[in-house]
């Protein structure tokens, strides 16, 4: 690629959360004709593989306060520092033309580098509140893109809504046609996040065997279990005459995801994009973990627009999760209008928006 190319350097953490809409947008630009670095720590360079082989991986040193002992702790300033000043040397040989960060630690060295050099930059909020390292940085962008809406921000600063991009083979599905429930066979997709949820394969279970037997019959699940639990969930669902594929992880998500009238699912960012894009009835069960409840904000948008059910963790029970699995799949038109409601919300141009507003932001050369 020509090196008058302008130049994109994305800043991203070693999660999916951050690095699937990285690449979304690292693909996207590259098929404009831009040079796109990619810039982490050695964590994050790991989860690369999926990146375009043109994009340029830089590791910069980062560290996180999460983790670690009070030494690991003592050390966090430095290493941020020499990630920064590394930064600042690289971006003064090299001008990006945009920097942009998803998140997470390993994004601080690039992101702080741009606002020293003044260069322009936005951030890229997955959740429906604000990481750590975004919040940081809130302030001291050009353009705050928020996947999730509303997304909590803090006072005086303005997001845009973007959303948040998916999968190629997400989008191939967007809008299948929704079969609804009825007097055959039906199915129910149960994803607990990247590696399953053990209060998922706690609760549904039981909760699929209490529905009333004309319903029941009629269930085919697909349920993601982490290893430890899979042959437990696999065993109860065959004493229980219920037909179930039970997998840590799978890979055909999307294509499940449009032949199901129901998906249980934890409320990640990259859940709620998935099933908003395609247009599915949802139960969401947020992890009662997270710090900031983004899991909770992650879901209200759907939840307001009629298209899913929250259940938080400590109200999930077997009989209460079965009355609203009932609920759905004895009313079809019901449960046609969730999936419709569902598909207003999603953002399926969610890439799009993020190339646009980078293009604006190159063609301001904002300070």
């Amino acid at each position: 690629m020509a090196n008058d190319a302008p130049l994109l350097v994305i800043a991203a953490g070693g999660t999916g959360g951050h690095m699937f809409p990285a690449q979304a947008l690292a693909e996207a630009m590259i098929r404009k004709g831009w040079r796109v670095k990619l810039s982490t720590d050695a964590r994050g360079a790991r989860y690369t593989g999926g990146f375009p082989h043109v994009v340029e991986v830089e590791e910069m040193s980062s560290a996180t306060f999460a983790r670690g002992g009070l030494l690991a702790k003592a050390v966090v300033p430095f290493r941020l520092i020499g990630g920064v000043a590394s930064a600042v040397s690289k971006m003064m040989r090299d001008k990006p033309s945009v920097v942009v960060g998803f998140g997470g630690y390993p994004a601080i060295p690039a992101v702080a580098a741009a606002t020293i050099l003044r260069l322009p930059r936005m951030i890229h909020e997955q959740n429906g509140v604000l990481g750590r390292v975004n919040q940081l940085f809130a302030k001291r962008v050009h353009t705050v893109a928020c996947g999730t809406w509303p997304t909590e921000l803090p006072a005086g600063v303005e997001g845009f809504h973007t959303g948040n991009p998916v999968r190629g083979a997400v989008l191939e599905r967007a809008g299948a046609p929704y079969i609804p429930p009825g007097d055959y066979p039906m199915s129910i997709l149960v994803m607990g996040g990247s590696q399953g949820a053990r209060i998922l394969s706690d609760v549904v279970p039981s909760a699929i065997a209490a529905l009333p037997e004309d319903i029941r019959r009629n269930i085919r699940v697909a349920h993601q279990a982490r290893d430890e639990d899979g042959e437990r969930v696999t065993q109860f669902y065959a004493e229980n005459g219920i037909t179930a594929d039970v997998q840590p992880f799978f890979t055909d998500v999307p294509s499940r995801m449009s032949e199901a009238q129901l998906v249980i699912s934890r409320a990640g960012a990259s859940s709620v994009a998935d099933i908003s894009v395609i247009g599915r009835p949802a139960i969401f069960v947020p992890l009662a973990a997270a710090i900031r409840d983004e899991q909770t904000a992650n879901a209200r948008g759907l939840v307001e627009a009629n298209a899913a059910i929250l259940i938080p963790e400590s109200a999930l029970e077997p009989i209460a999760l079965s009355e609203q699995i009932s609920a759905v799949l004895t009313n079809p038109k019901g449960a046609t209008r969730m999936a419709n409601a569902a598909l207003a919300a999603g953002l399926p141009d969610a890439t799009d928006r993020l190339v646009e507003i980078v293009e604006t932001l190159a063609g301001e050369g904002q300070v």
